[in-house]
């Protein structure tokens, strides 16, 4: 099974149809309710809910998912029954498969209930019709290119004493997501140093997007979050504490970071940890949102 632990869960929802073509003679029997193994929808209905449940039993490489809603639906028409089958659930994963399986196991049970009846019934297709939830639902692409800046807060690092590895993360995870970010730049546990070149890059380096890694934790030189709530002119909240309660899930002592989030001018500032491991959990789970929220900020506006 892949490995989705690094992966956010939102809300995720699929719809699938199979499609069961019968005689028109089988039709009416289903329409009536005159078919002698009993009501045929029903039974159908019931196989197609228990099927989406158990579809990670059914097929190997599936995630058991716990489902928030399976609904099951028919549509009689005069030469087919079309079965269409919705499911949701808020998960790290898709649920395309679970309502492909209710869709199929639904169809077969009409075909099993049917068959004495029609010799030429036939199963002609079970496709999916719409999925929606993941990356691609969490934010608009940017209309123009996102100017994006890398500080990396570090006394060891500005001094040469050690090889900057989050700052290199936090370039690499934006390339992933269409965004070239400059060589991140090193700075020292100063808190006049961290104001300093906040400022200016809102300021004169006409960021849209600034991403800080390290000092923000309980010693006593981790001071970028003063720095930082001193240069910013609003704070963005929940920025912060999506990137928390997403690490919290992974690593207990994510509950130390004290990362903040703000605006200052056009200008969106975002304090990440300062270990590779932290800023990937943290950009898990706030790309590709944040870039759109700083498109916003720099004057793109809500999408329609």
């Amino acid at each position: 099974m892949r490995d989705i632990s690094g992966k956010p869960s939102t809300h995720r929802t699929a719809r699938a149809e199979a499609l069961l073509r019968a005689r028109p003679e089988t039709i009416e029997r289903v329409r009536n309710g005159s078919v002698p193994k009993g009501n045929v929808l029903e039974a159908a209905r019931a196989a197609g809910l228990l099927a989406a449940k158990r579809t990670p039993e059914l097929i190997p490489l599936c995630h058991p998912i716990p489902l928030t809603h399976v609904e099951v639906a028919f549509e009689i028409r005069p030469e087919a029954i079309a079965v269409t089958a919705s499911v949701s659930a808020v998960w790290a994963t898709g649920v395309e498969m679970e309502a492909l399986t209710a869709a199929t196991v639904a169809a077969l049970t009409l075909y099993d209930m049917l068959k004495p009846l029609d010799d030429d019934l036939e199963i002609v297709h079970v496709r999916l019709l719409e999925k929606r939830g993941g990356a691609s639902d969490r934010g608009e692409a940017p209309k123009r290119p996102i100017r994006a800046a890398v500080v990396v807060i570090s006394d060891s690092v500005a001094a040469g004493r050690r090889k900057d590895a989050s700052g290199a993360a936090i370039v690499e995870i934006l390339g992933a997501h269409g965004v070239a970010a400059s060589a991140p730049e090193s700075i020292p546990d100063d808190q006049e140093v961290i104001d300093r070149t906040l400022r200016r890059l809102c300021d004169e380096g006409a960021c849209d997007l600034v991403l800080t890694t390290g000092g923000t934790g309980l010693g006593p030189r981790d001071v970028t979050v003063e720095a930082t709530r001193a240069v910013i002119e609003r704070e963005a909240p929940g920025i912060a504490e999506a990137a928390r309660g997403f690490g919290q899930a992974r690593e207990p002592k994510a509950m130390f970071s004290r990362g903040i989030a703000g605006i200052r001018g056009r200008t969106l500032i975002v304090n990440l940890p300062g270990s590779p491991k932290g800023v990937r959990e943290s950009l898990a789970a706030l790309l590709p949102a944040l870039l759109h929220a700083a498109a916003m900020i720099a004057g793109g506006g809500h999408p329609e």
